[in-house]
């Protein structure tokens, strides 16, 4: 007690315990923002390395006359004004949009209803292994590389003894046998169809990643209910990914308007100009005729559709969950 009381008298305040801080720890206040900032430079570094500094070079190369060899030459608008009388660039966006139902539309729906049929048929009734091992089939195209999917694509539909020909005689049906890449009625056909099986597996895979979040029972308690498998696919499926349908639309509606390997490694935009895209079009400007600022010209204004693009589908986005939230 005499201890305690003396304690208590005493005037002198109480030694704090020093702490001690971790030196790999940035310091508080201004030391902070400055560690902040420190560890995005690399970030800044390779996005002005890699887009930035590329991005603005194009831009003012499509203001120029260049060829490569002797400095670019300033003409203004005469670049701009070709492009929008060319024939030949509003060829290749008209394939764009075909492009876009082989790569967009087609795969989105049926990646949708594959999806929605592996989560709630096959993996309820069979297992989520049987469901997994088929959605890993579906994305294996997505692995390939582009080179390589070429080759075959190019081996199965070759004209003269093609393993697509040959099965179409093998079975009687020698007539309907074609030069499937080499004919401008069929090469951006098959083209489309190749960009089906390549781009099926993304919204495959996506879509049954967010149809994880969804409870099972309430697929139940609509079966229970009677609602049959489009029933409940329209009104528990759709509604609950939505966010996902909006970024795989957008994602691939962006690989769509600027692909490039698969019509460079199958038919070099031929025959004729039957598959010719932008994005070839710029490349064979930059590249094959050597008209370096035309070419610039193209991929900025292929840069533009795609900003403009992105733009409305964010912006649609946004508008769909504030109205979904204020609903």
């Amino acid at each position: 007690m005499i201890a305690v009381e003396e304690r208590q008298r005493d005037p002198r305040p109480a030694k704090r315990t020093r702490r001690t801080e971790d030196p790999l720890l940035p310091k508080s206040g201004k030391n902070d923002a400055a560690a902040f900032w420190l560890y995005l430079i690399p970030g800044f570094v390779l996005l002005s390395v890699i887009i930035v500094v590329p991005l603005v070079w194009n831009v003012y190369l499509s203001f120029t006359s260049y060829r490569g060899i002797r400095p670019p030459e300033w003409i203004g608008l005469d670049n701009w004004i070709r492009l929008f009388g060319d024939e030949k660039f509003w060829l290749s966006f008209g394939n764009s949009i075909a492009m876009i139902i082989a790569m967009v539309v087609i795969p989105t729906l049926l990646g949708l209803a594959l999806a929605a049929a592996l989560f709630d048929l096959v993996g309820r009734k069979f297992g989520g292994k049987l469901a997994s091992f088929l959605r890993a089939t579906f994305y294996l195209p997505q692995i390939l590389p582009i080179a390589v999917a070429a080759v075959v694509i190019g081996w199965i539909l070759r004209a003269d003894d093609g393993a697509l020909n040959e099965m179409l005689r093998a079975v009687g049906l020698g007539d309907l046998a074609h030069n499937w890449l080499g004919s401008p009625d069929t090469a951006l056909l098959s083209i489309m169809v190749v960009m089906v099986w390549v781009q099926l597996g993304y919204p495959v895979v996506i879509f049954m990643a967010a149809l994880q979040r969804v409870d099972p029972e309430l697929y139940e308690a609509a079966e229970l209910d009677g609602a049959n498998w489009f029933q409940r696919f329209r009104a528990i499926t759709v509604s609950i990914i939505r966010p996902e349908i909006f970024v795989v639309t957008l994602t691939c509606t962006i690989a769509a308007l600027k692909v490039f390997g698969p019509v460079y490694t199958l038919t070099r935009g031929g025959p004729g100009n039957a598959t010719l895209v932008p994005s070839y079009y710029s490349f064979s400007e930059f590249f094959q005729t050597q008209q370096v600022g035309y070419g610039a010209t193209i991929a900025t204004a292929l840069t533009i559709v795609i900003g403009v693009v992105a733009f409305f589908f964010i912006r649609a986005q946004n508008r769909a969950e504030r109205a979904e939230r204020e609903g």
